[in-house]
């Protein structure tokens, strides 16, 4: 049914006059005529009674809801593009560790500049995040490393060191024994942290070692720290948690220990006033010093 059709339907039905309804949408009775008309012809049914006043027929009547509701999604979505309040949904998905140390801030604040707006954060591994936003579930995702597609619109966040972290201090690399002997505790497949595992040990020498999947953070904060393996996290996980575990970490190479996580989003002319005003917002609160890694934000 055609909007403008519905807009003139509704005029008649509440001034009672084709000439009042031309008037009010300034046009002709003839153009008017002709909308109504065409309308009926859709439905199979007379839609306005002609007399001495225009009235809606008993179909007429069960039209006008319809076309009010109808013209109502049309207006709240012309005025959700078009500026005003932002408003709509916006979708994210980020890691884990994303989520609990760089994003409360950051989410904190866009809550509090757009209340209307329906955000809804989902956590998981790298992966599983490109592979939704692929899918159309996500509007942005924050992924480690960046990806090759040009297509995508992609934008350094944070830059992440990573550490390796034991129950007991070191002071240097453990050894290639050491490492084949010893298990690593790592959130499940498509994690980004755990292939940079795979990295350390062939650095090492070391080509196999045991993987233990876990679900949650503490978990695996809480195990390594009775002494179950080893994992690698970034350096801000464990400086917020270590006062919660007897841990410890040693620094890795920069060959090694440096990982860019990326805002990921599909290209910019596809996007909402809600996924814009949070890329605005991303890009005023990320400092140079975090790009670089040298600060967190907490």
């Amino acid at each position: 049914m055609d909007l403008k059709s519905l807009r003139l339907f509704l005029a008649v039905a509440e001034t009672g006059s084709f000439v009042a309804a031309a008037e009010r949408h300034h046009t002709v009775q003839s153009n008017v005529t002709a909308h109504i008309k065409k309308l009926e012809d859709e439905v199979g049914a007379q839609l306005i009674e002609r007399g001495v006043r225009a009235r809606p027929s008993s179909a007429g009547f069960t039209l006008m809801a319809y076309a009010e509701r109808m013209l109502q999604a049309h207006d709240e979505a012309l005025a959700l593009f078009k500026g005003g309040n932002v408003s709509g949904s916006l979708r994210v998905g980020a890691m884990e560790t994303t989520t609990a140390l760089r994003l409360p801030p950051l989410l904190t604040q866009f809550h509090a500049d757009h209340p209307e707006v329906d955000l809804k954060l989902t956590t998981g591994p790298t992966a599983k995040l490109v592979a939704g936003l692929n899918e159309g579930r996500f509007d942005c995702v924050f992924i480690a490393g960046k990806l090759e597609n040009p297509r995508l619109y992609q934008s350094k966040a944070y830059r992440e060191e990573l550490v390796l972290v034991s129950a007991t201090p070191m002071k240097s690399m453990p050894s290639a024994d050491t490492l084949r002997a010893s298990t690593f505790l790592v959130f499940g497949q498509g994690c980004s942290y755990r292939q940079r595992v795979d990295v350390l040990l062939a650095d090492s020498g070391v080509f196999s070692s045991r993987m233990v999947d876990f679900g949650s953070l503490d978990a695996i904060l809480g195990c390594v720290g009775a002494g179950m393996g080893y994992a690698l996290m970034p350096k801000v996980v464990f400086d917020a948690h270590k006062h919660r575990f007897p841990i410890y970490s040693l620094k890795l190479p920069q060959r090694l220990g440096v990982v860019d996580t990326y805002f990921v989003a599909a290209e910019r002319t596809g996007w909402t006033p809600a996924l814009t005003s949070f890329a605005d917002a991303l890009r005023a609160s990320v400092t140079p010093k975090q790009l670089e890694g040298k600060i967190a934000v907490l």
